[in-house]
């Protein structure tokens, strides 16, 4: 743990712990598996392409739309590719793992008294077919997704929905998530609490996140 002073989390002022799902309880590797090889594969095969030309054919079409909330959705991507894409993430749910320590975290976090929420960008189907795998649901005291709020967490106007929704007080609220991008959206609607994961995926080198208060996992935080 890397954290200055200045930068621990000071419990006493937090009520509320908002927390991110792929990347910040369970492991990214899952994820990037099924986009990055699964789907790539199936789509290969569907259209005659090399792995090479599959990459360079789909980076386009997901850069396209990063950020916003087709990128999230399952329905968009599986009509967009041809793929039913909720179905494969079932063959290969056994690939779904927690991160280090994340269990024991929220344990602790419940411990201390505080609300455990958790605010995701992962498609509400994906989130069933992760729950049914971890049983995460049953640690949080709610769960909002982008989906229901109607923007994703890059947008203000999810913190909007989801302040309206929660009322938590952003000054004494807490959130983790692994994206630059979400990280920056927190910070602008005024979190007081924000931090980086440097590792989301056990299977690859880790995120560098000078910008923000950066641990290597939740386990880091108490």
């Amino acid at each position: 743990m890397s954290l200055a002073a200045h930068q621990t989390p000071s419990w006493e002022q937090i009520d509320t712990v908002l927390l991110d799902l792929d990347g910040t309880l369970l492991d990214l590797a899952f994820d990037n598996f099924i986009w990055l090889a699964r789907v790539a594969e199936i789509y290969a095969e569907k259209h005659g392409l090399s792995l090479a030309e599959t990459h360079a054919e789909l980076a386009p079409r997901f850069q396209r739309v990063q950020g916003t909330l087709e990128w999230y959705s399952i329905e968009y991507w599986s009509a967009e590719l041809g793929i039913d894409i909720a179905r494969v993430h079932r063959e290969e749910v056994h690939r779904v793992a927690w991160l280090p320590g994340a269990r024991g975290f929220l344990e602790r976090v419940r411990e201390r008294g505080k609300r455990l929420v958790l605010m995701t960008n992962s498609h509400p189907t994906i989130l069933e077919i992760k729950n049914e795998r971890t049983g995460v649901l049953g640690y949080l005291d709610a769960a909002y997704t982008s989906h229901g709020f109607g923007a994703p967490k890059e947008d203000q106007r999810f913190w909007q929905a989801a302040r309206a929704t929660e009322t938590f007080d952003p000054a004494h609220t807490m959130f983790v998530d692994d994206s630059k991008a979400v990280l920056h959206a927190a910070i602008v609607y005024g979190i007081r609490w924000v931090y980086g994961v440097k590792r989301p995926d056990s299977s690859r080198e880790p995120h560098h996140h000078e910008e923000f208060a950066a641990i290597d996992g939740v386990a880091d935080l108490g």
